[in-house]
């Protein structure tokens, strides 16, 4: 994927909190705010602030590690069976023709937050690679990140872990 814009945040200054370990103690109610779909006991799923595409998620392990080979098996199975739920609701959500799923480990790998592991979830349709991002380093974003947290979140609501105030049901806490 050409994605020349992404340079500016992956050269950006980093310093500060890790963004998934605060998406995984925030509460529920901030959920909307920093774009969290679900919280789990082991993992997490997010929109990606700065997408490729739309629909881009990012599912995070809440152990704070950079090497798949660092997580205990469980969180491992843990981590990678929310990935599979990921790519098969999203793909329901938004109609896409195929889906990118990949990890990229460290910096070299392309990894924006090398210092906490995350899958990236990308919905593809065929034909969706335009000229924009060539020609004017413009990305064509069909919907709103705020909408696209809208029309995604409730299809977590039924799997076990933290959800968004508005979407808590009772006993489903994981």
């Amino acid at each position: 994927m050409w994605a020349p814009w992404r340079m500016e945040y992956i050269l950006g200054d980093k310093q500060g909190a890790c963004i998934f370990c605060d998406f995984a103690s925030a509460p529920p109610s901030a959920y909307r705010e920093k774009l969290v779909l679900l919280v789990q006991a082991h993992a997490l799923v997010c929109l990606n602030r700065y997408p490729f595409g739309a629909g881009h998620l990012l599912v995070a392990p809440r152990r704070h590690v950079s090497n798949l080979g660092d997580l205990p098996e469980s969180e491992y199975d843990a981590t990678m069976r929310l990935v599979r739920e990921v790519t098969t609701r999203v793909k329901s959500a938004t109609g896409a023709d195929g889906i990118n799923v990949g990890f990229n480990l460290g910096k070299a790998a392309g990894a924006g937050i090398a210092e906490h592991l995350h899958a990236h979830v990308v919905p593809r349709w065929n034909g969706d690679v335009n000229f924009m991002p060539a020609l004017a380093e413009v990305r064509v974003m069909p919907e709103h990140l705020d909408a696209t947290w809208l029309r995604l979140a409730p299809l977590f609501a039924d799997l076990p872990g933290r959800h968004p105030a508005s979407l808590a049901t009772p006993g489903k806490e994981g």
